[in-house]
């Protein structure tokens, strides 16, 4: 190990997110300094294994990522102190809402030297429509007071219009350290280049089951095009669970159901439905950086997505086009942009090569993390 290596904490709330949105930033990281992960819940022997093998120490504790406990948060921000306590940290990197606001906080109380929260995305707690104003407005004002100004405290973002949000919203400054980054990055090496299959057209949008991703606008889509173009599949893969945000019992039943769309549930690997698959689609409100896009574009699928936060990121409107942009919640745009590629099939392929060349140019998980290591003081 380095003769000046420093110690960093690391605290997510999915260990799934951890080794796969992450993987590669814990094994720069872990290079040269000592690296502990604070993860909730119990992490699979595979990754375990990864870790360990990396020498990284790893911190178990119950939480609950996505919903409303306040004993588990509670529980949460108490071990966590213990653990900061115990291990003093020199730096601490926590990533997505509930370990940025608790995890900051602790961290300020604790005076660790450098503190870089990293905010994946703002949610359903800034959609204009959100259902859940009383939960969005705790989350705001929690976030204000974690984020208050402190000379150890340096933000990270995946876009520069969760940013914006948060000046507009007067929950940070622009007196506050705050940095961008291309999102998490995608391993090129892993997601490797297939040629697309046009001639049985199918689209696959992968995201959690929840509102703000677009799903019911997905679903009501797909249902227009194979009433009128049987032969076409569409594929939803994504996790149906515990959130504030999820979907109505009656349309998880009717994508269950498999008539319109074939739901395959969470999955460990997605490449091999990315390879299958012609078009990747994500109409969602509001991301961070979407994971599945880049992925898709690594892999040189051409891609429809929303004109939101986030999303609109992943669509090259300077060098040459990819995909699509439709307006949020606006069905008859997204089946326009899937009627499209069922009749430009050459698209499909010009638009994921176009794609691939733009994520090798702006989203190589080499480039991000390396702007990341520099933030951090760990390079």
């Amino acid at each position: 190990m380095n003769p000046i290596a420093q110690k960093v904490l690391i605290a997510c709330d999915s260990s799934k997110s951890l080794m796969d949105f992450r993987g590669k930033l814990v094994e720069a990281i872990a290079h040269q300094h000592k690296v502990h992960v604070y993860t909730p819940g119990a992490l699979p022997a595979h990754f375990r294994e990864k870790l360990n093998l990396m020498r990284v120490e790893i911190h178990e504790i119950e939480l609950e990522g996505g919903s409303v406990s306040v004993f588990s948060d509670l529980r949460y921000i108490i071990q966590l102190y213990k653990l900061m306590k115990k291990i003093r940290p020199d730096v601490f990197f926590p990533y997505t809402v509930k370990p940025v606001i608790y995890g900051t906080l602790v961290a300020k109380i604790c005076g660790i030297k450098s503190i870089t929260p990293m905010l994946t995305g703002l949610g359903y707690n800034f959609t204009s429509t959100s259902q859940k104003k009383l939960v969005s407005n705790i989350t705001r004002g929690l976030l204000k007071f974690s984020l208050a100004q402190n000379k150890s405290l340096k933000i990270i973002f995946h876009n520069k219009d969760d940013y914006q949000t948060l000046l507009q919203h007067k929950i940070i400054t622009t007196r506050h350290q705050a940095f961008i980054v291309n999102g998490s990055g995608v391993d090129l090496d892993h997601y490797i280049y297939t040629r697309p299959d046009v001639e049985n057209i199918s689209f696959l949008m992968v995201a959690r089951l929840i509102n703000a991703k677009g799903i019911q606008e997905y679903y009501e889509a797909a249902k227009n095009i194979r009433s009128r173009f049987p032969d076409i599949q569409f594929k939803l893969i994504g996790a149906y669970g515990s959130n504030v945000d999820t979907i109505s019992d009656e349309l998880y039943a009717k994508i269950a159901c498999g008539d319109v769309v074939d739901y395959l549930g969470e999955v460990d690997d997605v490449r091999p439905y990315i390879r299958d698959a012609s078009v990747i689609v994500l109409p969602s409100y509001r991301e961070g950086m979407p994971r599945s896009l880049l992925e898709g574009m690594a892999m040189g699928r051409a891609i429809i997505t929303s004109d939101s936060v986030g999303c609109r990121e992943t669509i090259d409107a300077d060098t040459a086009i990819n995909g699509f942009l439709v307006p949020v919640k606006n069905i008859p745009e997204l089946i326009s942009k899937m009627e499209f590629y069922l009749h430009n099939r050459t698209a499909i392929h010009t638009y994921g090569v176009n794609g691939l060349a733009f994520a090798r140019r702006k989203f190589d998980v080499h480039l991000v993390n390396a702007e990341m290591l520099k933030i951090m003081q760990l390079n």
